[in-house]
């Protein structure tokens, strides 16, 4: 949006924040919702203008005792078209009834998918304080919190909400991997702003920040990470049936990223899943191999690009990372076993299949992967490719078509694969028609997209000779 058009918006917004303002003094409260969500439709941004003294007359709206969203408004407002319908339809539906965090949530999502910074942080502020007084804190919430702080570049807010999830699941493996993830970010962010000399000015709390890194960057001195892993033995040596000190010991020793510690960690997991025959002990186990091996296969990488003439390192990033194929290969399968309700687990096993050829078997999983939202859109193009390559070109057609029709966003990259995978399965059922329409309408959109213009000269060279 260029200047002029900002300014037009920004002053459209304000005649509707002004008459809600109206609204709102002689307690028309429903109309004055309607007159802030107008103008947040022309300003999403608008905080102090809009958000903030919306969520204030939805406090009073209901301390007057007015009625809660109906049914049918229910019904209606929980979707939406766009990122900033949705999110202004949980905000309508948030007005009416303040206390249903639900509402909330949803509005976070939309908020944070349509990148909305300062909109995405409110709410997420004001849900974490409403989780954490919670009598019973919210799991799923948090991992929420966690995802949209990490969207939008608050680290430090992530990592902090990654902290109160992993104190709800403490033998979660994948937690540990995430801090670790949001730290390194957290360091990358940090080098930045030291870069601009305004990053201490963003934190607030100094001395708790400086703490925080400490303790979770990944970049931690040698002696740091040594002294975690003596204090980590003595507290499983003094309660060795504490799992928080199983996987405390385990967290410390993969942190030092040596084989040798990684091999003790595996170990220790797998003596205890031997005794407790508890699948998540293994699972981590699993994750620890899989993260080994990848780190080894970028080292010989690393190795092969100073010496790209010695065949050796070669067969050895070959055969490790057939070792990491299978490896990953069995984890997975044992995951879907074990948690047979996990989504995610099914769709990388099913991801690990399809490296495997093994197209008939990862299809089923693919197709149950679909109920889930998040999922949804990469396993129907997998389910497509899956098609393709079995050469059911007609289905995977059907299924490439429906994929688009779902996908919302119909200009980014994954409108454009899928585009281009459709072309794919229409040339190769030789319906040339169809196959340069699509061809063409990516070349015209992004002329360096794959080999889409070789595709184009192709085809009408062929549609010429006929």
């Amino acid at each position: 949006m260029n200047q002029e058009n900002s300014a037009q918006a920004s002053a459209k917004a304000a005649a509707f924040f002004e008459r809600a303002e109206r609204a709102a003094e002689k307690e028309n409260f429903d109309y004055a919702i309607d007159m802030y969500l107008e103008g947040l439709r022309c300003n999403p941004e608008a905080l102090q203008e809009g958000h903030l003294p919306l969520r204030d007359l939805a406090i009073v709206r209901k301390e007057r005792g007015a009625k809660k969203p109906s049914m049918m408004e229910k019904v209606k407002l929980l979707r939406g078209k766009t990122t900033i319908d949705k999110m202004l339809n949980a905000e309508f539906l948030f007005a009416k009834d303040p206390d249903h965090l639900a509402y909330g949530e949803a509005l976070l999502k939309a908020a944070a998918a349509a990148e909305l910074k300062k909109t995405t942080q409110w709410i997420a502020d004001l849900l974490f304080k409403a989780n954490n007084a919670a009598k019973k804190p919210s799991f799923r919430t948090y991992i929420l919190l966690r995802d949209s702080y990490s969207a939008i570049g608050q680290f430090d807010r992530a990592i902090i909400a990654c902290q109160k999830a992993a104190e709800l699941k403490p033998n979660d493996g994948q937690l540990a991997d995430e801090l670790q993830r949001l730290s390194a970010e957290l360091t990358v962010a940090r080098g930045k702003y030291d870069q601009k000399g305004d990053f201490r000015k963003a934190i607030k709390n100094r001395q708790a920040q400086e703490k925080l890194q400490s303790q979770q960057s990944v970049v931690k001195s040698r002696e740091y990470r040594t002294s975690e892993i003596e204090e980590a033995r003595k507290a499983f040596k003094q309660d060795q049936d504490s799992s928080k000190n199983i996987f405390r010991l385990v967290n410390a020793l993969v942190d030092l990223q040596n084989d040798q510690m990684d091999q003790e960690a595996i170990d220790l997991l797998e003596n205890e899943y031997q005794k407790r025959k508890d699948f998540s002990f293994k699972q981590n186990a699993g994750q620890i191999k899989i993260k080994q091996l990848k780190r080894k296969i970028g080292k010989l990488k690393s190795a092969s690009e100073n010496k790209p003439d010695d065949r050796q390192l070669k067969e050895q990033i070959t055969e490790t990372a057939k070792e990491l194929n299978n490896v990953e290969l069995e984890h997975y399968r044992l995951c879907v076993k074990n948690y047979p309700t996990d989504v995610r687990a099914k769709y990388e096993y099913a991801v690990r299949l399809v490296q495997n050829k093994q197209y008939d078997d990862a299809i089923p999983l693919f197709q149950e992967t679909t109920k889930d939202p998040k999922h949804k859109i990469p396993a129907m193009t997998k389910i497509g490719l899956c098609f393709f390559k079995k050469e059911w070109y007609a289905d995977a057609v059907d299924v490439f078509s429906e994929t688009i029709k779902t996908y919302n966003i119909k200009d980014d990259s994954v409108a454009k694969e899928l585009q281009y995978n459709l072309g794919r399965a229409y040339e190769e059922q030789k319906d040339i028609e169809k196959a340069l329409a699509i061809y063409r309408k990516i070349a015209q959109q992004d002329f360096g997209y794959k080999d889409v213009r070789n595709r184009v000269d192709k085809l009408r060279k062929m549609e010429n000779e006929n």
